[in-house]
């Protein structure tokens, strides 16, 4: 009998209600790839929460093991790009949308979707930072290339207790930015502060509707929830400043005024982690290893056992998740 492991199931049934259980699979059990990997860690994403809730339609094949990162060892490859042994990461590419994700003892994948671990980096280590901080590590990325140095004047950072928002103040903060943390929990400023931010806002400053111009209170900015507060954002926006959006805590809609693009310049900077090719993840996450600071990593991570991963996917959505969830699979 082939060796089994613990998974988390998501499947529907005839009238499209979903159900979430736990199961236990074999390798048999997983889907096509050339590389398997021993999960030894992974993490809960807003779009985990949103695929175990059933909120959004993440899942679009049933079943389907959820789990959108991990981080583990190969152990067994006929891609030639990985052996047995190797320390591996995988964020998005479809993995727990359409393909058997991380919420299992193994996953079998195709060996292009995977980068390797940093040298410096534990499998723990990756997850705490996760598709999160890699997405606010990409949005980084994206303002440098924009020119969006210290010098041009505070950034700001929506959604800044979630995963995308502690890591990208750390990493801005890091950087020397003058850093604006936008929050609706108040209770976290000094854990904001703690990571880098020099000033705390409500979110009900951005979360109305916007003026097609307001007045500009900054260079750049890192938004991952989309809707009102991406629209006041980018109307508050300096001349020739741009804001990198990663996501739609808010909404997918985006009711601005094209006056920010026309009369100062702003640009809209689209990131997307799911599909980004390979050359940018492997920067993103070099670049995360050296400048993203461990004690910052540690407070930003706190860690679950993976009998406890669908309790914190209802926590996430429910907004009573700080930073980043790091599970530990079992031994």
């Amino acid at each position: 009998m082939a060796d089994t492991f613990q998974a988390v199931l998501i499947s529907r049934d005839e009238d499209k209600k979903q159900s979430v259980d736990w199961t236990e699979l074999s390798e048999d059990d997983l889907m096509e790839g050339d590389v398997t990997v021993a999960v030894e860690a992974t993490t809960v994403n807003y779009k985990d929460g949103l695929a175990i809730t059933g909120k959004a339609p993440v899942v679009r094949r049933f079943p389907l093991v959820p789990g959108i990162d991990f981080a583990g060892t190969v152990t067994k490859s006929t891609h030639d790009g990985w052996k047995e042994g190797d320390k591996v990461i995988l964020n998005g590419w479809g993995v727990g949308e359409t393909h058997c994700g991380a919420y299992a003892g193994r996953a079998r994948v195709n060996g292009d979707w995977l980068v390797p671990l940093p040298d410096g980096m534990t499998p723990k280590d990756a997850m705490a930072v996760g598709t999160a901080g890699y997405t606010a590590m990409l949005c980084v990325m994206a303002l440098e290339r924009h020119g969006i140095t210290p010098e041009r004047g505070p950034v700001v950072v929506t959604g800044a207790a979630g995963g995308v928002g502690s890591v990208a103040i750390a990493l801005l903060a890091g950087q020397g930015h003058h850093v604006i943390a936008s929050t609706g929990r108040a209770s976290e400023a000094d854990y904001l502060k703690e990571l880098g931010a020099s000033e705390i806002i409500d979110r009900e400053e951005l979360s109305g509707p916007a003026r097609p111009l307001g007045k500009e209170r900054w260079a750049g900015g890192v938004d991952a929830v989309g809707s009102h507060t991406l629209a006041n954002m980018l109307s508050m926006t300096s001349y020739g400043g741009a804001v990198a959006a990663c996501g739609l805590a808010q909404g997918m809609d985006l009711p601005a005024s094209v006056a920010p693009f026309i009369l100062r310049g702003v640009s809209l900077l689209g990131v997307d982690s799911v599909m980004a090719p390979k050359e940018l993840r492997i920067e993103a996450w070099q670049r995360i290893a050296k400048e993203l600071d461990h004690k910052k990593l540690g407070a930003i991570a706190s860690v679950v056992p993976f009998s406890e991963v669908i309790t914190a996917a209802t926590d996430i959505i429910e907004g009573r998740v700080r930073g980043r969830v790091v599970v530990e699979m079992p031994g």
